[in-house]
């Protein structure tokens, strides 16, 4: 995909998908264990998700890579195996969509701020994302999204390593507060702006809390910015039960209801993340079909 093609995608409202770790969770996948690899185990438990969040209308489906960078997969002793990793989790997806919504390749924070300390540089973080984009792009991703990211200068490393390694559109998300602001410092205006300048395609938040609290948030990022906004939040606060299982409290109708907001405000690129399901996405659709009606 070109970055002219997304740009026209992007004329309309554009609907993403739900979560996918917090739905594995619920599918049997156990704690603590690597997604990536346990998907690879398990790719028909992917595949059925994926496929519903198509049929739910999803136009862009995020590929299960989220921590299939080399920082991270040495915790688990595989880092050598991040190219064939990549290409097996895209693979996975492709099969999953069969061509009727765009694949995103996705990737994540490193859980560190760059520059913090010497074990981490801004120079290390654009060679970690440089390594994995590389692994997307040649397994055949039609765009890449990084996503959760925390560091306001670790989104600006994987933006300037997506322009070092491909021509691909790139879109990234912050995770924030309420108020906007960053958890490693700074605030999604000032963030959004920096990246648009490095060359993003798209910015905006994900995960964070519910929609109900991130009206103004968005508001503010669409004033910051020429480039389109992305809204991907929870399905309301998690509420913990004494089991230690995590649940969301805002259901589907809810959920869009509170979207519909951000969408006017600006975000242009909707969906959802923890705890929410095909079944948010098809309320999100509905929702937007009836703003488009009433245009």
């Amino acid at each position: 995909m070109t970055k002219t093609e997304f740009q026209n995608l992007t004329k309309h409202t554009v609907l993403l998908d739900g979560a996918t770790g917090s739905n594995l969770l619920a599918r049997g996948m156990p704690r603590g264990l690597p997604t990536e690899r346990w998907v690879l185990q398990h790719p028909e438990v992917l595949t059925e998700l994926q496929r519903a969040y198509v049929e739910a209308g999803s136009q862009i489906v995020y590929t299960p890579t989220f921590g299939a960078n080399r920082r991270a997969m040495s915790l688990s002793g595989i880092a050598e195996e991040i190219g064939d990793f990549n290409r097996r989790l895209v693979e996975i997806t492709r099969r999953a969509v069969e061509g009727r919504a765009l694949v995103a390749g996705d990737l994540t924070t490193s859980g560190q701020v760059p520059d913090a300390s010497e074990e981490y540089t801004y120079a290390d973080a654009l060679e970690l994302y440089k390594e994995q984009i590389s692994c997307l792009a040649a397994a055949g991703v039609d765009l890449l999204v990084a996503e959760t990211m925390m560091s306001v200068d670790e989104a600006m490393a994987a933006v300037e390593a997506a322009g070092q390694v491909c021509d691909l559109p790139i879109l990234c998300c912050l995770t924030v507060e309420a108020d906007g602001n960053a958890f490693s410092g700074g605030h999604a205006s000032d963030a959004a702006a920096a990246l648009e300048a490095l060359g993003a395609d798209a910015v905006g938040i994900n995960c964070s809390v519910g929609p109900d609290q991130l009206e103004a948030v968005v508001a503010g990022i669409r004033r910051a910015v020429r480039i389109p906004v992305i809204a991907k939040p929870n399905a309301g606060m998690p509420v913990i039960t004494e089991r230690g299982e995590v649940l969301y409290t805002m259901g589907p109708e809810e959920f869009a209801g509170h979207m519909e907001p951000l969408m006017a405000a600006g975000a242009a690129l909707v969906g959802g993340c923890c705890g929410t399901t095909p079944a948010y996405i098809r309320c999100l659709r509905e929702r937007i079909r009836a703003m488009e009606e009433r245009i």
